[in-house]
């Protein structure tokens, strides 16, 4: 019996496991084939997304850097870059123009640069100019103040200034003037201090038509004289350190009217000049108050 049931047991099983397909070790097969396939894929994947995202990094890096880098030269450079010297650009690029003013102070030029024409005020103070000619203001008439500074001024042509109707006020300060030139005719400051003029370097009428004349500096010059006729309007004088050794009655004063008084002068300055004033009282007899300078 027990036989039967052994042969009928393989008589069933035994074919349906024969025919029956290699499930197991073909799924095992696909599933080695499979993670090989997926293993490499996804690794060259990765690695080709990490080799991009490597290159985008140095790429974004090396732009940042270069930007940063071009950010930074460009402010250097903005930084290093020294004042322009070319006269040939346009004013306004060289100076700073602002609402009929322009300032041109510590640039080095060498000449008066062109000018828009309604400028009304000039700074040029600072700088290298040599030398002024009638043509640097030709066209301009709306000047009403100029101040040249602390330049190497030698020569002003004589017809510079005199056409400019509404000049009031003129610095030539600290430059290198060893005369004046013809000024104009509403002046009512001239700053002169710290030249190298000499009495022959101021015509005798250079101050009589000034009739809106109030302040007038020549200290630290090489005056040998005061200038001749002052007008009625100066008010302030400063002739300091010079070389005046001589005075007249009609300086300052009228010898041939005792009763003259100057009334609008405040203040004159002489000391540090080869003079005695004390020698030349009469001189002073019209002013309200003694000038300043050495008496003893």
């Amino acid at each position: 019996m027990k036989t039967l049931q052994t042969a009928f047991l393989l008589f069933v099983f035994v074919p349906l496991v024969n025919s029956a397909p290699p499930i197991q070790q073909e799924s095992l097969q696909f599933y080695e084939y499979d993670t090989d396939v997926t293993d490499v894929t996804m690794g060259s994947l990765i690695q080709q997304d990490y080799e991009m995202q490597s290159k985008d990094i140095i790429k974004d890096g090396t732009n940042v850097s270069l930007d940063t880098s071009l950010r930074l030269q460009g402010d250097d450079s903005e930084r290093n870059v020294p004042p322009t010297k070319d006269t040939n650009l346009p004013t306004c690029l060289l100076c700073v123009c602002l609402s009929g003013s322009v300032y041109c102070e510590e640039i080095d030029i060498e000449a008066v640069p062109p000018l828009p024409k309604e400028t009304a005020y000039l700074y040029a103070r600072f700088n290298k100019i040599k030398r002024i000619a009638v043509s640097d203001f030709a066209d301009i008439t709306t000047l009403r103040r100029i101040d040249f500074s602390g330049n190497r001024i030698e020569e002003i042509e004589d017809g510079a200034f005199s056409k400019l109707l509404l000049l009031e006020e003129l610095s030539l300060a600290e430059n290198r003037l060893i005369k004046l030139p013809v000024l104009p005719p509403k002046l009512t400051t001239l700053n002169a201090n710290q030249n190298r003029i000499k009495s022959r370097g101021i015509k005798a009428n250079a101050f009589k038509k000034l009739t809106n004349l109030a302040y007038l500096y020549l200290g630290h010059n090489a005056l040998e004289s005061v200038p001749l006729n002052l007008p009625e309007s100066l008010r302030i004088l400063h002739l300091q350190y010079n070389d005046i050794t001589t005075i007249t009655d009609d300086t300052f004063c009228k010898s041939n009217n005792t009763h003259y008084i100057r009334t609008s002068m405040d203040e004159i300055r002489m000391e540090g000049n080869p003079i005695l004033l004390a020698k030349h009282v009469n001189a002073f007899s019209c002013l309200r108050t003694l000038p300043v300078g050495t008496y003893y």
